[in-house]
């Protein structure tokens, strides 16, 4: 493949208006499918590893089950570090197709493991690819939807990692049991699910287009111009009238191929100091919810309400539910009512509803049944507002460190979260004593609405905008600049 050529100087585009003015296609069912995929196949690995199938085939402990989702972990953050600079240096169409094959690679290749070492290096592996997944896809998706339907896409197909997760569980409930397949098979089928789905939809991606938007902004203008005429002929081959874009909301652009970490940090620091810490803000309280209720609540049904270690399976399906609808159901009004008083209300209902149900837990009120319909309902709400996380650093950053910025965060966020469901383990104890949990709870919703309050004062209201008008490009330049330069 040649190396296309990079412009020398200031280039006028209208890419970005040509994108954002263009109405919903099959084109862009086709970016949603073939790239939302990335968090159906995490949801449904971490189901998996959880299920620990692999275990007594394996002669593993419960503290190695437990590092073998630990190594997972570990390796998304690798990946999403690793990757996001590459995305923002490469682009997002080489990174995509890359991530996903190492994602096939690592787990296909676990499925094979003959001891628990060989498991854990490709489950690493695995891990590595979906971290990857989570910067390239969230900056692709976001350049390539236009700015009316960039907020509810990108939140629901950040929640379909629940539809990932129920699909696990459900295959490993028929996979795990022994009357249907054997102990030594049954895990390791499991572990190929995503790798089958994984080769459909790597086909599919090698027609998505790279982002024009990246293109332009790395001296590619000829590129990224000839992307858009084909994407524009695809809409229009659908009976879709395309009007002319005023050459007025052209963006000037210098080429802009690499950003120093020196100017890395200069923009979070300096540039845009609220929106560093809006989206810490709002991934660390997600995370932390997020990760001591999953990763206890099986703890609680069998510490609190006597239900056994099989019978727990059965509560996750409505939560998993819950979680999936969330985002599906209230995606739309982030575009309608807005960013900053959706995930204001998300975030401050779903504490809210965790509180009420605290405080019923201490006063032995709740069943088994009736905390995990509190559960469901206050997920509903933390899944559209942990989505709208992930959209809120993908959106509000320059675009040369849209990638980077989703790493950064998203792998702070899981270091704060990752502390959580040890301190909840420690709280639910031998479940004798309620109060310790109690506190939890009522910690994790104040934790959360403190979430909702920073969005609601440092919230950025992009909901319809272009992300060149959220956030300048670092490759614009102005008109009096280009005339000095030149």
């Amino acid at each position: 493949m040649s190396v296309a050529a990079v412009d020398p100087g200031p280039v006028r585009s209208l890419v970005p208006a040509r994108m954002d003015r263009l109405p919903w296609t099959r084109f862009h069912w086709s970016v949603v499918v073939g790239l939302g995929v990335s968090w159906i196949l995490d949801g449904l690995e971490i189901q998996l590893v959880a299920a620990n199938g692999y275990a007594a085939d394996l002669g593993m402990s419960a503290a190695e089950v437990g590092l073998t989702g630990t190594i997972y972990l570990i390796g998304q953050v690798v990946g999403a570090l690793t990757f996001g600079r590459l995305t923002d240096k490469l682009g997002r169409k080489k990174l995509f197709i890359l991530t996903l094959a190492i994602y096939l690679i690592g787990s296909g290749i676990a499925g094979l493991s003959p001891n628990m070492w060989f498991l854990w290096v490709f489950r690493f592996v695995a891990g590595l690819g979906i971290g990857g997944e989570y910067t390239a896809i969230n900056s692709a998706i976001d350049e390539l939807i236009p700015s009316k339907y960039r907020g509810r896409v990108d939140i629901a197909v950040n929640g379909t990692y629940w539809g990932g997760a129920l699909l696990g569980a459900i295959a490993s409930s028929w996979l795990l049991n022994p009357d249907n397949v054997s102990e030594s098979w049954g895990w390791r089928i499991g572990f190929f699910i995503g790798p089958v789905m994984g080769l459909v939809i790597i086909f599919l991606r090698r027609h998505i287009p790279e982002s024009p938007r990246w293109l332009v902004t790395h001296g590619r203008s000829e590129e990224a111009d000839r992307t858009v005429d084909e994407i524009e002929r695809r809409v229009e081959s659908e009976g879709a009238t395309l009007t002319p874009v005023p050459k007025e909301r052209a963006m000037l652009v210098k080429a802009h191929e690499s950003v120093p970490f020196r100017q890395l940090l200069d923009v979070f620091l300096h540039k845009y100091p609220r929106r560093t810490f809006l989206g810490l803000t709002m991934m660390i309280t997600q995370s932390f919810l997020y990760n001591a209720i999953f990763f206890t609540y099986a703890l609680v049904l069998e510490n609190f309400y006597g239900i056994s270690k099989s019978g727990t399976s059965v509560y996750f399906y409505p939560f998993a539910v819950g979680n999936l609808l969330g985002p599906l159901l209230l995606g739309h009004l982030f575009d309608t009512i807005g960013r900053r008083r959706m995930i204001f209300a998300t975030y401050s209902i779903a504490g809210a509803v965790l509180l009420v149900s605290a405080f019923l837990f201490h006063n032995g009120t709740l069943s088994a049944t009736t905390h995990t319909v509190f559960w469901c309902v206050s997920f509903f709400f933390a899944s559209a507002g942990a989505s709208a996380a992930y959209l809120t650093v993908s959106e509000i950053f320059p675009l040369e460190v849209r990638g980077q910025a989703i790493s950064y965060f998203f792998a702070i966020g899981q270091g704060a979260g990752a502390l959580a469901p040890t301190i909840y383990g420690l709280l639910i104890g031998d479940g004798k004593d309620r109060t310790p949990l109690f506190w939890g709870y009522v910690l994790g919703s104040v934790i959360m609405v403190v979430g909702g309050v920073v969005a609601w004062f440092y919230g950025i209201d992009a909901e319809g905008k272009g992300l060149e008008d959220i956030a300048d490009p670092l490759s614009k330049v102005d008109d009096d600049a280009a005339t000095q330069a030149a």
